[in-house]
C-alpha cells in the first residue's frame, strides 16, 4: 500500500547530540577478551573516522567494467580531560613504581565504550541514546602542550589518534564498531547488555562482550 511522503512530521525531527558514560576496557593479551571496565571521566569528544571503501575502476571492452571497493576500516579521535590510570598501560606507560611513569612502552590494545544522546522535537534529549562498542583499538603517542597560568585559564585536553582491528562476527565480515539504538531495541535487552558493560555492584565487574554476545543478547525474539 503506497504511503504519502511527510517532512517534519511531529516527533520525527530527530538529532544526535553529545558524548557520555566513556568506558575503558583493557585487552585480556592471552584470550583477546575485555574482562573488565573502569570509567573513563572527563571524556569530550570521539571524533569517529572511518576510512577504506574507496573505489578502484576496472576496465574492460573499453568501458567501466566495475568497481571494487577497498576494505573499510574504522578510526576516531579520543579528547578528554583526563583519562583512567588503567589507560596508561595503552598509552605506552608503565609504572615501576608507585607514582612514578615511564614512556615509549609497549602499547595494550583496548576496548571503549560510549553513549550519545538521541533527542526530537517532541521529547528533547530525554528521546533516546546510542550505546557504541569498539573493539581492538590502539592510540598513538600524543602531542600534549603545557601553559602558564594566566587571565583566561584553560584546562589541558588530550588527543590521541586511534586505529582498530576488527573481531570476528559469525555470519558477517569482522567489525571494530556495533551501535545499538535505544529507540529501536527492546528495553529488556538493553538493560541485560547495560549490567554486562557497567556492572550493578561492587562485586560486578563491568566489561565489554564481544560482537556475537551482542548479537545473541539483543536478538528478537
Amino acid at each position: 500500500m503506497a504511503q504519502l511522503i511527510v517532512w517534519d512530521d511531529v516527533g520525527e525531527k530527530i538529532y544526535e547530540t553529545g558524548v557520555d558514560h566513556g568506558v575503558l576496557y583493557v585487552q585480556d593479551p592471552v584470550l583477546g577478551t575485555y574482562p573488565v571496565g573502569v570509567a573513563w571521566n572527563g571524556l569530550t569528544a570521539v571524533t569517529e573516522s572511518p576510512s577504506g571503501a574507496e573505489a578502484n575502476p576496472q576496465f574492460a571492452d573499453n568501458i567501466k567494467y566495475l568497481n571494487l571497493l577497498s576494505a573499510e576500516e574504522f578510526g576516531a579521535t579520543i579528547e578528554a580531560f583526563t583519562y583512567p590510570d588503567e589507560f596508561g598501560v595503552c598509552d605506552g606507560s608503565a609504572e615501576p613504581e608507585p607514582g612514578v611513569f615511564i614512556g615509549q612502552q609497549n602499547r595494550t590494545a583496548f576496548g571503549l565504550c560510549y553513549r550519545t544522546i538521541i533527542g526530537n522535537d517532541v521529547s528533547g534529549q530525554a528521546f533516546g541514546y546510542k550505546l557504541h562498542l569498539i573493539y581492538g583499538c590502539m592510540v598513538s603517542p600524543s602531542e600534549k602542550g603545557y601553559q602558564t597560568i594566566n587571565e583566561s585559564p584553560e584546562a589541558i585536553t588530550f588527543s590521541w589518534e586511534m586505529t582498530t582491528t576488527p573481531v570476528p562476527v559469525t555470519g558477517f565480515k569482522p567489525t571494530a564498531s556495533i551501535v545499538i539504538d535505544s529507540t529501536q531495541t527492546d528495553p529488556v535487552d538493553l538493560a541485560a547488555l547495560e549490567v554486562i558493560l557497567y556492572g550493578v555492584t561492587p562485586a560486578t565487574t563491568g566489561r565489554l562482550p564481544l560482537p556475537d554476545e551482542v548479537i545473541t543478547l539483543m536478538a528478537q525474539p
